[in-house]
């Protein structure tokens, strides 16, 4: 039985594993959800040894990344898969970037060097735009009243439904895709506000006043998020690992969320 190692079992690597152990893999798994505790290293280098495959989800802590950091030695001899973020490219005003575009000038710094880390390690490095899926979308923003418009006109952003980044890292497995960086994300590029919008309208419910930056009390967090401007293009991904979104756009993703329900 192949055997898969992830490290950090969230959101999109617990989709990934049930993914995984539906095709007969055994998954074992650090975090929360997972059977294994990080810090018990003798569990996770049995583990290890057992697996073929390995996934990182863990982001950066303190500015550099804890997997490496503390089994990087045992990592040899593995297909390794790290779950980056297209951060890495920065702000660059709307324009596109792919995989050969500049990394490490944003605010993701911490995550740019990760990035690059686990390039140099041989992995297949997945660099993720904002991500959405079942009980992690715009609906729920809406229905709990944190959603906004904001008045920002030619901001832009790209996002992936979180069974497209699933679909993307099985099909690098079962394609054995060579190491390198590849951008999974949707073929529509379009502002939050739109997204927004049609949620609103598929819950059929009044869409949120525009507003100024100014004036929406945004966290930190959030207003890093609008501070950058930019187009994925996931061409590579689809040329090498015969990848197509499921969810070409945010308007069929969000339509089958809500058909759930």
């Amino acid at each position: 039985m192949a055997r898969l190692f992830i490290f950090g079992l969230g959101y999109t690597a617990g989709r990934f594993a049930q993914e995984m152990r539906g095709r007969g893999w055994q998954v074992d798994a650090t975090g929360s959800a997972g059977n294994i505790d990080f810090a018990d290293a003798n569990a996770v280098s049995e583990a290890l040894v057992a697996a073929s495959h390995v996934l990182n989800s863990v982001p950066p802590s303190d500015g550099s990344d804890p997997v490496l950091d503390r089994y990087g030695a045992e990592l040899g001899g593995k297909w390794l898969g790290y779950l980056s973020s297209t951060g890495v490219y920065g702000d660059t005003a709307g324009a596109w970037v792919d995989e050969a575009s500049p990394t490490g000038g944003g605010r993701r710094s911490a995550r740019a060097e990760c990035d690059t880390r686990w390039l140099h390690k041989g992995a297949r490095v997945f660099r993720l735009p904002g991500i959405y899926g079942p009980t992690r979308s715009a609906f729920e923003r809406v229905e709990s009243g944190k959603a906004h418009r904001i008045d920002l006109p030619g901001q832009v952003f790209s996002r992936v439904h979180v069974d497209d980044i699933v679909a993307g890292v099985v099909a690098a497995i079962e394609r054995d895709a060579p190491e390198g960086a590849y951008n999974l994300s949707d073929d529509l590029p379009t502002s939050q506000n739109a997204v927004i919008e049609e949620a609103c309208r598929l819950m059929g419910v009044a869409p949120p006043p525009l507003q100024a930056i100014e004036e929406a009390n945004l966290s930190p967090m959030a207003r890093g998020f609008y501070a950058e401007n930019r187009r994925v293009a996931n061409g590579k991904a689809k040329r090498v690992l015969g990848w197509e979104p499921r969810y070409p756009t945010y308007r069929e993703g969000l339509a089958a969320i809500r058909a759930l329900a």
